[in-house]
Order: structure tokens, then sequence, then C-alpha cells
């Protein structure tokens, strides 16, 4: 009730992260002040002749000057002060947050998630317009997170009338994306101009108990009035019925018809088929009213099930340590038996969240390990699976292995597995809401992200670090069977692959399969399937193709990636990103630590189903 409602308050619970969030935001504003204090031609020089560390502290001397006496590392104090007037619409729950330098009214979600947000926001619209009286239908729009809602406009004040209404018990945003505007606070007028354009966005911000995580406009609902005609005054319109039917048109493009018929009956439409950005495989789906165009999934929509399969390690079990130095002297590069390479920082933690969150779509997480199983990981939470090596090694008598181009070679072994799935290390992050298809076409071809990086030219060099020598020795089997020479790395992100394919580059490199499958460790002899000679292989046999991803790689052994990692806090616009500890000066990964932990209990404030209870925060 409105009369029930507190006023705003900033909650200042982990501070921490708080206080991390607000200096990534200063880290964004110093990267634009050293744009534009630095000239280009300089900083090209300072790239050129100095190191990251140097380059750093010019960018920390000049943060110095820019945030002095700035309020972009601080609180929106005067937020209570410029909202208090909407105080008794924001109701319980309810916070003030910093988003884009502006203070916005927030409902606190303790277990907020991308679909959570936009099915808050349709369900407010719905609520609306049934309370009132008014039709409507959902439409199959362009946008993956976010609903459209269709209403006659013949309705638009009764639309703005009941949106009003809704004011009295919570704090809604409009944003006029017809004329480019941002979101603002809602209000009686501002309600009454709004609706007459012909859609809009409505919304209200959701956030974490710690305020880290916000979701705004993105996850807004849109509604879209749509013009009621006599389908004969319209001349190539489309329609089902007799010439003299009323029909409403659509006032924009979406996905499937820009026309219906009054008089169709509507029929209730699975959450599934309206946006691919839904938790398919997790319960029951819902549905909402639509109408018969847009019933049915088109001919993009993957439909197929799509799993995730990590590789992980956790360097530090004693158990695990003792197999290692038993077959420790065989390895062949520094590089191959490095420590940063077994050393876990907690990544898996993190990665899975930000699965759970971004990717909703997934049906089973496959976690393939050493008889090793993460201490704070729930085994027994629906959607996620444990695989030993014993499991799926077509040749256990190659065990135990510590070399990930050998573990590769065996994931579609894994029982169960879907045809199509990603692959993931621990170290790769979804950053951002995505949909199958920035993996896969409909038609179950895969996408590769090819890397600028180059495979270096010749053969295999006792120089080449292990990854060079696998992308050499792919090229060799590439030249050979397709007579193409390969040249490009893969970027570190998902790797989508299909067992079929797999499959058949076991059969096809037999012998160097064989080969790398047996290699305890990185080996000059090795290949590297699921993230090369399989993209490759399937572009040549007609089951792949390029595609283009929002990335990022942070090497965390160098000293500007702590200021890059704010930076990517405060701007969440990469869907993925990779923190690749390449070296480990101190042995443990003491300095690392400090450096990923807090950027990804920051960015991933909230556990995934896949922790257990007791272990929260260790």
């Amino acid at each position: 009730m409105a009369g029930d409602a507190q006023p705003p308050r900033i909650d200042r619970s982990r501070p921490q992260q708080r206080a991390y969030a607000r200096q990534a935001r200063a880290d964004v504003l110093v990267g634009r002040m050293y744009g534009r204090v630095m000239p280009a031609r300089l900083r090209k020089y300072l790239r050129r002749s100095t190191t990251p560390q140097i380059r750093q502290a010019v960018r920390d001397t000049i943060g110095r000057v820019v945030t002095a006496g700035s309020s972009a590392a601080e609180p929106v104090r005067s937020a209570p002060l410029l909202l208090r007037k909407r105080s008794s619409s924001v109701g319980r729950g309810a916070t003030i947050v910093r988003w884009r330098k502006r203070a916005m009214l927030a409902t606190v979600v303790s277990d907020l998630t991308p679909v959570q947000a936009a099915r808050r926001n349709l369900a407010t619209v719905r609520e609306c317009l049934d309370a009132a009286g008014i039709p409507y239908f959902l439409v199959r729009g362009s946008e993956a997170i976010r609903f459209r809602v269709a209403v006659p406009a013949s309705r638009r004040e009764a639309t703005g009338r009941a949106l009003t209404r809704a004011l009295a018990s919570r704090a809604l945003y409009l944003q006029r994306i017809e004329h480019g505007g941002e979101p603002r606070l809602a209000t009686a007028h501002s309600i009454r101009a709004a609706v007459n354009d012909d859609y809009l966005r409505v919304m209200q911000f959701f956030t974490d108990p710690a305020h880290c995580l916000i979701l705004g406009n993105g996850f807004g609902c849109e509604i879209e009035f749509w013009r009621e005609e006599t389908e004969g005054d319209q001349p190539g319109q489309p329609g089902e019925g007799a010439a003299g039917d009323r029909v409403l048109l659509a006032p924009r493009a979406n996905l499937c018809s820009d026309a219906v018929r009054v008089a169709e009956p509507a029929v209730a439409v699975p959450e599934s088929v309206l946006t691919p950005f839904t938790p398919r495989h997790r319960g029951e789906v819902p549905s909402y009213p639509s109408r018969a165009a847009f019933a049915e999934p088109i001919y993009s929509d993957v439909t197929f099930p799509i799993d995730v399969v990590y590789t992980w390690v956790d360097g530090e079990d004693p158990s695990w340590q003792q197999r290692r130095a038993a077959v420790a002297g065989t390895a062949y590069h520094r590089f191959a038996a490095n420590s940063a390479r077994f050393i876990s920082h907690d990544e898996l933690r993190y990665s899975l969240r930000s699965v759970w969150l971004n990717m909703p779509w997934v049906r089973t997480i496959y976690l393939v390990t050493d008889q090793q199983v993460p201490h704070w990981l729930d085994t027994e939470a629906p959607g996620i699976r444990v695989v030993d090596h014993r499991e799926i090694f077509a040749d256990p008598s190659v065990l135990p292995t510590f070399n990930s181009h050998a573990i590769e070679t065996q994931l579609h072994h894994i029982p169960g597995l879907s045809e199509h799935f990603l692959y993931l290390n621990d170290d790769v992050c979804i950053g951002a809401p995505v949909v199958p298809e920035l993996f896969f076409l409909a038609n179950g071809a895969s996408k590769f992200f090819k890397s600028p990086a180059l495979v270096p030219m010749g053969k295999p060099d006792p120089e080449d670090i292990p990854s060079s020598v696998a992308g050499k020795n792919n090229r060799r089997l590439v030249e050979q069977q397709f007579g193409t020479l390969l040249t490009h790395k893969m970027k570190h992100v998902p790797h989508a692959l299909r067992r079929s394919v797999l499959s058949e580059i076991e059969q096809e490199f037999a012998a160097d399969h064989r080969r790398t499958a047996a290699s305890r460790f990185r080996h000059d002899t090795d290949i590297s399937v699921t993230s090369s000679l399989h993209h490759y292989y399937a572009f040549h046999t007609g089951r792949a193709l390029p595609g283009d991803i929002r990335y990022s790689y942070f090497d965390l052994a160098i000293a500007e990636t702590a200021s890059r990692l704010r930076g990517l806090l405060a701007r969440r616009d990469r869907q993925v990103f990779c923190l690749n500890d390449t070296t480990t000066e101190d042995g443990d990964g003491t300095s690392q630590r400090g450096l990923v932990l807090p950027f990804l209990e920051t960015y991933f404030p909230l556990p995934s189903p896949f922790e257990r209870a007791d272990a929260a925060g260790t």
C-alpha cells in the first residue's frame, strides 16, 4: 500500500563491493580524461617506448588530478533530497542507485537475474492493462531480452490512466524510444505525453542487495499501439480474412506479422517461442496471450538443446599434486607445466554465476575433473553434473593427465552430452545476456570467433609456446585434408562445438588424436581439437562459419589490467571476457587473487543455484 511506503534510502551493505564499483566509475572518468589530456601521438609514443607500469602511473597521476574534488567515486549523496517527493511511490525494499551518473530509484531483489527483471516489467504492464480491461497481446520483436505488448491505438488514453494508477505503488520509469529519449521517472504528465507515441518502454530498475548489479531499461517492457483499419482500405496489407475485415496494423516492424485481424481469438504462447532468452529447461515455462502469427518458432530460432562443458582443476589439492609430481618430469616446455596453468582463483564459481545469469537457455552444465569437486559446489543441484576423467577417456591407461589438449580430445565422450554444446575454460565469463543464436545457427551450424593473433609460420619450434605448437600441428592436418592454410588462432571465448564433428575428427586424424590423448603434459606433437581444429574442420565441411562477438581479454600479469577491469565493470559492455593468468610470479597466485576476486565478486554478486548454502562467501 502507498501509505506503508518507506522513504528512499541508500543501503551501504557489503561496503567492499560498493567501494570497488565506485572506483570503477572513477576509472572510466580517468580513462576519458586521459584521452583528452594526452594527444594520440603522445599516447602512441608511450605505448612504444615505455612499460605498462609507467603508463599506468601516468594514468593514475591524471586520475588524482581529475578526481580531486570530484564526486565521481562518491555515493549519490543528494539523491534522497532530489527524490524525496517520490517517496510515496517507492515502496518497501526500494533504494537509490547510481546509473550512468544519475540517481535512480531501484527495487532490491535478493535473487536478481535478467530473466526475472524482464518478467517483472512485463507483469507490471499486464497488471495495469488487466485491471483496466484493456485488450492486448504479446508480439515477437527483434529484441531478445525484452517483451513487446500490443494494444489497440484506440486505448491510448485508457493505457495512460492505467499506468498512472500504478505510480501509487511503485517507481516506474518511461523511455520514449521513438524519440531516442533516456529513461525518466514517470509522472502523470509524462505518461500522458508518452502514450501519444506509437511505442514506448516501461520499466522498473532492479538491483541486488549490494547495489553492484543494476538492471534497467535494457529489460523494460515495450508497449506499442496498433492502429485499427478496414482491410480493404489498406491495399497490400497482409491479412487472412475477407475484404472488409477489421485489422490491427503494427506501428513498426517485428519478426512475424505486421497485421492481425481484430476478431482473431487470442492464443496462449510459451515464453520460449516469444523470446530465446528464457530458462526453457528449468521447470515450467510460462505462457502469455498472443496471436496465431506469433505462436510458432520461426526459421532462425535455435530450438535444439545446448549444454555447457567446463574442464577444471584445483592445483592446490595435495592428492592431485602427488599424482602430478609422479609424472612431472615429462613436460617439454616451461609453460607446459607452468604452475599458473593449475592455480585456481575461484574463477569457476563466478563463471558459473555468469552462465546462470546470462545464458538461462543452457540445459545442463558438465564439469570435467580429475577426481576433484569444488568444496562450494552443490553436486545435487539440478542442471549440473561432475564428470571424472575416467568416465570419458577411451583409453584409461593414459591417466592421470595434466594436459588440457588431451582432456579436450575426449569431451564428446561425456554420457548424455547434447550434440551442440559450448566448451568453456573456467577463466571465461559471460559478461552480458546472450542468446543461442550468438553461437549456433538454427540449421545446426556452429560459429567460431577468429582472433587477430596469427599462428606462427613454419614447423614447430622448441621456443614456441604450446598453443602455437598445437596450432602448427593443426595447420599440417588442415593443409593435408583440404589444401588450405590455417592462419589464425581463436579468441578465448565459449567454443561452439558439435559431438558429431568431434567424433569425425577422432576417426579422420586417428594417429594424432591418440598421440595427443596419451600426452600427460602438453607435447610438441599435440593438436588442439576444441579450440581450433574443430572450427577449421567444420568450416571446410560446411558445418561452421565465422561469427562476431563483443569480447575482451585480460592478462593478469600486465600492470594496467586492474584499471581495465574496473572500466569493464563500469561499462558492462562485453558479451564475453577472459581473465588469463599467463605467469605466476609469487608461486601461489596471491597477487592475482587480490586482483581477480574483488572484480568478480562485484561483477557477479549473487550466488548461483550451484553453490552450497553453507559455502557462501568462502
